[in-house]
């Protein structure tokens, strides 16, 4: 089985092949940083142009990569939402016509659920049914991932997400762009004890997260404190709310032998050490793909894709994109932002 795989949900241009056996035959990625750079965050309309253009040439390439033909592939696979809107179009309808012109099925992915089977793409081992942290620019959020397309959310955001507040914390601090990668550049030089920032929900019953007020005390701390303090201390309380929310997550959910992080959060060492240390104490094995397949990639869908089509699940060509699709649509509603959910 072989797959193409296309990816534009938010500001990363990606192609990759990737076979049933978890072989990545090609992948090609386009950034955008310095597209994005003199704003301090992604600029849809600017993603959404520069998607038009890489896309097509990202493809070819690809294709060139692995010494195959577009006939070859078996199925087509892009990401289909949850995202920008506007660059989601553009991958969506490009798999559509590439499905359409070759007689391949196509598979809609969800690009939470790319992220969500990341890991079984690096390891062959990882079986259902494991806990999965699920921490990227826009969501953050616990599941049990039960199977292919078997998701239950115990816990999401009720505001802003992790990544969100990585992002925001490196732009008040003059960071740079992207500001996950800043933001922990600088809290290897700082003291994570010398600024004194709330834990937000930490300990509390409900099982959710929330970072605008850790953000906003970040905000208020700014010019009082070194940047590079501010970066530790920020980092440490971010991680202390995560082991917080993922320690009551894991008691809830006693029959997940894993615990599984995924998304561009997972980049963060600071963040992976802790929640191995954490997985140890409680007896559960911890699995964190690569560094490279955590942050936006073509490869995840690709083998998301490869999951879904071994299950026998393609989609019509006339699927919508979507810019908001959760990936437990019984879960409850939560207050404040719930709809990230």
């Amino acid at each position: 089985m072989l797959i193409l795989g296309l990816e534009s949900s938010c500001d990363e241009t990606a192609a990759a092949l990737v076979t049933g056996d978890r072989r990545v035959l090609a992948h090609r990625l386009a950034g955008q940083e310095a597209a994005h750079a003199p704003y301090g965050g992604v600029v849809p309309e600017i993603a959404a142009r520069a998607h038009v253009e890489a896309l097509e040439p990202l493809i070819a390439a690809a294709l060139d990569d692995a010494g195959v033909s577009l006939n070859q592939v078996d199925a087509i696979a892009a990401t289909a939402g949850p995202g920008l809107i506007g660059g989601v179009m553009v991958g969506l309808v490009t798999g559509k016509a590439l499905a359409h012109a070759t007689g391949k099925p196509l598979v809609a992915v969800n690009h939470l659920e790319g992220h969500a089977l990341s890991p079984r793409l690096s390891d062959p081992d990882l079986a259902f049914p494991y806990l999965l942290l699920l921490v990227s620019g826009g969501h953050c959020q616990l599941l049990l991932v039960a199977g292919v397309g078997r998701y239950t959310r115990l816990a999401t955001t009720i505001d802003d997400a992790a990544g969100e507040a990585f992002d925001k914390t490196a732009k008040l601090l003059k960071l740079g762009f992207p500001g996950g990668p800043a933001v922990e550049r600088a809290a290897r030089l700082g003291n994570p004890k010398a600024v004194p920032l709330p834990r937000p929900l930490k300990g509390a019953a409900e099982p959710h997260f929330s970072f605008a007020g850790l953000k906003s005390a970040v905000a208020r701390a700014v010019g009082q404190y070194p940047a590079e303090d501010l970066a530790a201390s920020f980092q440490a309380a971010v991680v202390d709310c995560l082991v917080d929310r993922t320690t009551r997550a894991l008691h809830a959910a006693p029959e997940a032998k894993t615990l599984v992080v995924a998304g561009g959060v997972a980049a963060n060492g600071a963040v992976r050490g802790a929640l191995e240390a954490l997985a140890t104490a409680h007896g559960r094995r911890f699995v964190a793909p690569p560094l490279w397949l955590c942050t936006d990639n073509a490869a995840m869908i690709a083998w998301a894709g490869a999951e879904r089509f071994a299950a026998g699940l393609t989609d019509p060509l006339d699927l919508p994109a979507r810019p908001r699709w959760p990936l437990d649509p019984a879960a409850e509603a939560v207050r404040g932002a719930g709809v990230k959910a």
